[in-house]
């Protein structure tokens, strides 16, 4: 029988079936924070049950983290017991922890492919929905709730109905300042928020096959914006090169075996899915949101669509905009580049590129915040943080920051913030903050401008 890529990877891991009923699924990886965590802990200790393979988790602390003086104590007092509480249960079940200001401290997301830690053909789960950033390696990759968590903790393995498989073909050549995020943002500007719910995704076709990890990445991510269980993009060269020789990827002979049994997991040729959609790379333009969903996307050179559905009015009523309008020119006070999206080193590496020589507009704050401590120390070994500290941007440390309210970095009431993150539901980065959508180009264009600009007329 001819299988997909999810297929594969999930029947490689199913360790016992309830007769017409949900599967067990083995687990490879877990990766916890501080924020989802805890509770899974006091349960297991109030049950007085181990934790019963401490070597597959790995925690970082990204969530609630200051991006500023992480070397001081923290001092909002949640955040700083939740980074203590993290340290304690990690310590005390010898779980590998990556606290703050370690070499290896980042966003989940970004710092376990980084570190070699995600590999092709892996179970992988984590209590934070932009788990399925994992997915561009090959692997099923999914967050869970904080009583999975517990369940994973105690057995390593979690009770499933598997999902139906969806696949999403993106064919051609991407315009000249198109990127992986106006990919996804256009994919899911057409196929709704909704459209993903009860599948994972395999995302094929030439596009994503000339994509870097770190543009799969950012593609994955997103697929729980358009409701999907996760994203899954076949692993191929691009995929073994990039795990190739990092820290806690195989070595030598063992590397070379498990390149192997990779090769084997793309999907099969007449392999069946219970959905397709296809598109043309030609069709997507760098993207912009307008609304307070993922879905609610545009062509940068578009106007805001006319729609009288009651939440469509209420969306646009708090982003302060009009049906049938165009968002160029919009007066842009805050320019935000990072999160599990879009922090890793290609995304500063395109934002300096264009940045360079130039100077930020005096209305915009401008924040860059790595993905990890290793993108951090990138930026400053290639220069580019002399480029944005030259243009008036401001290179903070690694940490969620403000994708969304939950430390220090919040957007103010009413302000408009072009950001690389992922979300932009009503008070994400702030309460009372206007979140619009885009790729790290639009951002930094849009943090020279002091405003939201037609790039593709500079581009062409």
């Amino acid at each position: 029988m001819k299988k997909t890529l999810f297929d594969k990877v999930w029947d490689a891991h199913v360790v016992d079936t309830v007769q017409n009923g949900p599967q067990v699924l083995y687990i490879d990886k877990h990766l916890i924070h501080e924020v989802t965590s805890p509770q899974a802990f006091n349960e297991l200790e109030e049950r007085l049950i181990p934790v019963f393979r401490p070597h597959k988790i790995i925690g970082t602390a990204d969530h609630n983290t200051p991006t500023l003086d992480q070397h001081l104590p923290v001092k909002d007092d949640l955040s700083r017991k939740q980074l203590a509480q993290l340290s304690e249960n990690c310590s005390k079940n010898n779980i590998t922890l990556f606290e703050l200001g370690h070499k290896y401290n980042g966003i989940v997301h970004v710092m376990a492919p980084e570190l070699g830690i995600t590999q092709p053909g892996m179970t992988m789960v984590c209590g934070d929905s932009h788990t399925s950033t994992h997915g561009a390696f090959g692997a099923i990759a999914f967050g869970i709730g904080t009583s999975q968590v517990a369940q994973v903790f105690a057995s390593q393995c979690l009770l499933l109905s598997k999902p139906k498989s969806l696949r999403v073909s993106v064919n051609g050549i991407l315009k000249n300042g198109v990127l992986p995020k106006d990919v996804i943002l256009y994919i899911i500007s057409k196929l709704g928020t909704n459209s993903g719910t009860g599948y994972f995704c395999e995302y094929a076709g030439d596009v994503f096959e000339n994509m870097s990890m770190e543009g799969r990445m950012t593609v994955c991510n997103m697929s729980i914006e358009m409701g999907a269980r996760g994203g899954m993009i076949a692993p191929d060269e691009t995929t073994f090169e990039y795990v190739k020789d990092r820290e806690f990827a195989p070595k030598n002979e063992d590397f070379n075996t498990k390149v192997a049994y990779w090769k084997t997991l793309p999907t099969d040729e007449d392999a069946q899915f219970d959905k397709e959609y296809f598109f043309d790379a030609e069709d997507i333009e760098p993207m912009v949101t307008y609304g307070t969903n993922p879905g609610m996307g545009i062509k940068i050179s578009e106007r805001i669509p006319i729609n009288n559905d009651p939440s469509f009015e209420k969306s646009l009523q708090y982003m302060n905009f009009e049906a049938g309008k165009s968002l160029i020119n919009t007066p842009i006070n805050f320019v935000f580049i990072g999160s599990c999206t879009n922090s890793r080193i290609e995304d500063f590496r395109v934002a300096a590129d264009y940045v360079k020589g130039k100077q930020k507009a005096k209305n915009v704050t401008a924040w860059l915040v790595p993905g990890s401590k290793q993108v951090e120390t990138q930026i400053i070994e290639e220069g580019l943080k002399d480029i944005f500290n030259a243009a008036g941007f401001e290179l903070r440390q690694p940490g969620c920051s403000a994708c969304l309210a939950m430390n220090d970095d919040k957007i103010p009431q009413k302000e408009y913030c072009v950001s690389t993150s992922n979300r932009n539901f009503e008070g994400r980065q702030g309460q009372g903050a206007r979140t619009i959508l885009a790729s790290p180009l639009v951002a930094a264009v849009t943090a020279i401008e002091g405003k939201i600009i037609d790039i593709t007329k500079q581009l062409n």
